[in-house]
C-alpha cells in the first residue's frame, strides 16, 4: 500500500501515520487514530462539526489533506480536558444545557476555545460571529452563547 508517512503532534503527543493522497485530516483522526470527536457533517467545510485547531488556527478538518498535517501541532476535542478535569468550556456547556444530541458539540467547543484564546472577553456579537461557522440542528444558539460567555468569565477569573 502506497501513501505518505506523516509525523505530527496531536494533543501534545507525537504521532505518525500513513495516509493516502486523497485522505483528509478528518479521515486520519477518525479512521487511523481513533479520535472520534470531530464529525463529518457536510464534507464541504460548511457545518463546523469537524473543527480542530491546527498551529493555533481553527480549521475544518474535512478540508485539510492528511498529508498537510506533517509537522503541524493539532488540537482536537479529545485533548481539551485535563485528565478527568473538564475544560471550563466543557463544564459550562453541561451547566447551561448547551447541547442536545451532541453531534455538533465538539466543533462548537473547539471554535469557542479558539475564540477565547484570541479574545478572552468577547461581546455577545463577537461570540455569535466566532461561532458562525458551526451549525446545530437541535438547540437554539442562545444556550451555547451563554455557556461561552460564562466560561469566558471563569477563564478570566472574573
Amino acid at each position: 500500500m502506497s501513501g505518505i508517512a506523516v509525523s505530527t503532534t496531536i494533543n501534545g503527543d507525537d504521532v505518525e501515520f500513513l495516509c493516502q493522497f486523497e485522505e483528509t485530516l478528518l479521515d486520519m483522526l477518525r479512521d487511523h487514530l481513533g479520535l472520534m470527536g470531530a464529525k463529518e457533517g457536510c464534507g464541504t467545510g460548511d457545518c463546523g462539526a469537524c473543527s480542530v485547531i491546527v498551529d493555533g488556527r481553527l480549521v475544518c478538518s474535512c478540508l485539510v489533506l492528511g498529508a498537510e498535517a506533517a509537522g503541524r501541532r493539532i488540537e482536537t476535542i479529545e485533548g481539551m480536558a485535563t485528565g478527568d478535569k473538564l475544560h471550563p468550556l466543557q463544564a459550562k456547556f453541561l451547566e447551561h444545557a448547551a447541547l442536545q444530541c451532541g453531534f455538533c458539540t465538539p466543533g462548537f467547543l473547539m471554535a469557542a476555545k479558539y475564540l477565547l484564546a484570541n479574545n478572552p472577553d468577547p461581546t455577545e456579537e463577537q461570540i455569535r460571529f466566532g461561532l458562525a461557522g458551526n451549525l446545530c440542528r437541535c438547540t437554539g444558539y442562545d444556550k451555547i452563547v451563554r455557556a461561552v460567555q460564562d466560561a469566558a468569565r471563569v477563564m478570566r477569573g472574573a
